[in-house]
């Protein structure tokens, strides 16, 4: 047991990894050229280290220059000389500065005004690293600090499915063969022009999947809520396990009128902001599946949070896991630990930051992926990658 330790640096590097040609993928973010994300680092006066993982979007649909400069000149400061195992108060720390001294004794949140955008997936980023940090310190995987994990393997689900009608089929049929998937997503909204064309590709999936295999979709936030509505119309005969972001995040109230309309489960999350959110989404009755990422989301200590407002709501915590493997592990380990937690998402499109960041990997076996019992997060961050690819 340690027992004193102090940060001695905090530093985070946008990683920035091209993807070949051959193995890019369209979708409504555009041709994904690259995968990006922010890899942080946290260090100690005890040797050891934390690594954490924040992101301005998903792939390279956006920069991180602005989200790595708010770790090293803004929550850097706050975190030098402090005891990385206060992983609540260090959140508080971050989340309410300058207001922390009154936050942190009055038990209720004083938000600093930038309490979105890239300020919520800063703190995530530490956040991870800071819980990394912590079961390395007693030995132990981050899932067996938040509870225990429920089962040795969960259930995964094939992440993908950009294919036009004539090829999804044979394209989530690979994800089967693959890893022995019996849960597959596939992508649709905006990218299809109109709903019936969406509509189209989902009957054609389901039909070279026949009924065994689960099927979701995902529309990105790119529907109206009449288009929404139209769609699942469509396709009530095809058995979605669910549809997810429908509509856009900034209308809550249009996404529980998309659920209310139609029996097909909805999900959404990945680009929200603290649990919060997550409370106007369950007070609405707006989904009933949550899905928030880590890395965007506010961290470990706020997944703790979201998953007790879903287990509160009797809806379910399915982690938006298309990242890297810190936020992978992460989410992972949430899920594993969580009542709520059910599923685990495994991306299927090029994801050099999930199978080469890391010296570990996170196998698919019969559809499932093992939950490691390695300490912290169970990963070893290859800092010749982190280099190769840093971007300023």
């Amino acid at each position: 047991m340690i027992s004193a330790m102090k940060i001695t640096n905090v530093a985070a590097t946008w990683v920035h990894v091209p993807i070949p040609l051959e193995r890019q993928h369209t979708s409504d973010f555009g041709r994904i050229a690259s995968f990006d994300s922010v890899i942080v680092k946290v260090e100690t006066d005890a040797g050891l280290v934390g690594w954490g993982e924040a992101k301005a979007g998903v792939g390279s649909a956006a920069s991180a220059y602005g989200l790595a400069a708010i770790v090293n000149r803004d929550m850097k400061p706050l975190l030098v000389g402090q005891d990385p195992r206060d992983v609540s108060r260090l959140w508080d720390v971050m989340y309410n500065t300058p207001r922390e001294g009154y936050a942190i004794d009055r038990g209720h949140v004083l938000p600093q005004l930038g309490r979105r955008g890239l300020t919520i997936p800063a703190v995530a980023g530490v956040d991870l690293a800071l819980w990394d940090i912590l079961g390395k310190s007693l030995g132990a995987p981050v899932w067996r600090l938040l509870g225990g994990r429920r089962a040795e393997r969960m259930l995964a689900y094939a992440s993908g499915g950009w294919a036009d009608e004539a090829a999804i089929g044979d394209q989530l049929l690979g994800y089967v063969d693959k890893g022995g998937f019996r849960a597959v997503k596939m992508r649709v909204g905006v990218m299809d022009g109109e709903p019936h064309r969406s509509a189209a590709r989902v009957r054609a999936a389901r039909r070279a999947l026949g009924p065994d295999v689960k099927l979701m979709a995902d529309a990105h936030g790119t529907w109206t809520v009449s288009e929404a509505k139209a769609f699942c119309r469509m396709v009530e005969d095809c058995d979605l396990y669910w549809l997810e972001e429908p509509v856009t995040a900034d209308d809550k109230a249009g996404l529980a009128e998309v659920r209310r309309a139609s029996a097909i489960p909805i999900s959404t999350g990945e680009s929200e902001f603290t649990r919060h959110d997550f409370r106007e989404i369950a007070e609405l009755r707006g989904a009933d599946i949550l899905q928030p990422d880590l890395a965007i989301a506010g961290g470990i200590t706020e997944g703790v949070r979201i998953a007790a407002i879903a287990s509160a709501f009797n809806v379910r915590l399915a982690p938006h896991l298309w990242s890297g493997a810190p936020a992978f592990a992460a989410g992972l380990a949430l899920a594993a630990s969580q009542s709520a937690g059910f599923i685990l998402e495994y991306s299927l499109g090029a994801n050099p930051m999930l199978h080469e960041l890391v010296h570990e990997k996170f196998p698919v076996v019969d559809g499932h992926v093992e939950i490691p019992d390695r300490p912290g997060l169970g990963i070893t961050v290859d800092e010749d990658f982190v280099r190769r690819h840093a971007r300023e």
